[in-house]
């Protein structure tokens, strides 16, 4: 199944890739600034076409294609481009995300960033890894020693403040720096093999963190709602971090 994960991704790095070179046309979903690209479109088709080959009677939770249910305790949650905006407008910050979910469980997370050529992925009780080097989150203890990153939803009313209000707060506590890339799945592989110590975003999709909250949790750190609340795939504002910040984290997070 890890396999099939890697394969998919790989593949579709190979067409998203193709696109970048181009200029590609985009639709909004909803909005002006929410983007889908025929990247998105083509990347996701070869990835379903290749679990299905393999795995005619999993389930799919994919973005642009939705949901398809199987009497199957498997489910596959894709984004086949993390990140449209960036690819959009060639900002190279953008990825591909594959997980495999078990009765609502992680089994299998894969992150392919096609630009840098780098590959993390976890399997569950078996660690994380970075183009086959184990990773592990940082050891930073004291929010006045980290460096943050925040997302940001779509919605540009009260969900922008609030964002606004928490990172103002994160900044009296002297934290490093707070980043914003523009992709929920590489910020949390960075928050995994130590490039940032914590992360948080509210009204999150679930194909937004299902590969990358298990890479993260493989390499050592924790991720929960803001309130701190377990983990689950369902959630929508998430708070992750290398786990020793995490409660300082969810205490400014709930101020």
């Amino acid at each position: 199944m890890k396999r099939t994960a890697i394969k998919a991704a790989k593949e579709a790095g190979k067409i998203i890739l193709h696109y970048y070179s181009k200029n590609v046309n985009a639709t909004s979903k909803g909005n002006t600034y929410d983007l889908v690209t025929e990247a998105d479109l083509a990347a996701e088709n070869k990835i379903i076409s290749i679990i299905k080959n393999k795995f005619p009677g999993h389930s799919l939770l994919t973005e642009e294609s939705g949901e398809e249910t199987h009497k199957s305790d498997y489910c596959w949650v894709i984004d086949p481009l993390d990140g449209t905006n960036n690819f959009y407008h060639k900002f190279p910050m953008f990825c591909i995300s594959i997980a495999l979910y078990k009765k609502g469980k992680p089994l299998i997370g894969v992150v392919f960033d096609p630009l840098k050529k780098e590959l993390f992925y976890a399997e569950k009780n078996e660690g994380a890894f970075l183009n086959n080097k184990k990773i592990n989150v940082s050891s930073v203890n004291k929010l006045s020693k980290s460096l943050l990153v925040l997302g940001f939803y779509y919605e540009r009313g009260l969900l922008m403040r609030k964002s606004l209000d928490q990172m103002e707060k994160f900044f009296y506590e002297n934290v490093h720096g707070i980043r914003r890339t523009g992709s929920a799945a590489l910020d949390l592989c960075y928050t995994a093999c130590g490039r940032f110590d914590g992360y948080w975003e509210l009204k999150l999709n679930p194909w937004d963190f299902a590969a990358g909250s298990l890479i993260l949790m493989e390499a050592g750190g924790r991720i929960t709602d803001v309130q701190g609340k377990r983990y689950s795939l369902m959630m929508k504002n998430v708070a992750a971090s290398n786990g020793k910040i995490h409660k300082q984290m969810i205490k400014i997070l709930n101020e």
